[in-house]
């Protein structure tokens, strides 16, 4: 299976250190986050519920 960046829409390198997690309000929809965007902080946003994370 193959994943994209939530906030930067990237794929997601096979053994690239992705996080994948919950979104922390609504826990309905999965958010993955590459590497680089963990690094810089860049923002993500649920795209069922809105809520927008660090």
């Amino acid at each position: 299976m193959k994943y994209k960046c939530t906030s930067c829409h990237a794929e997601i390198a096979p053994r690239e250190h992705a996080a994948r997690f919950l979104c922390p309000n609504c826990g309905e929809v999965e958010l993955v986050r590459c590497e680089k965007c963990r690094k810089l902080s860049n923002p993500y946003k649920c795209g069922k519920c809105g809520y927008e994370g660090p």
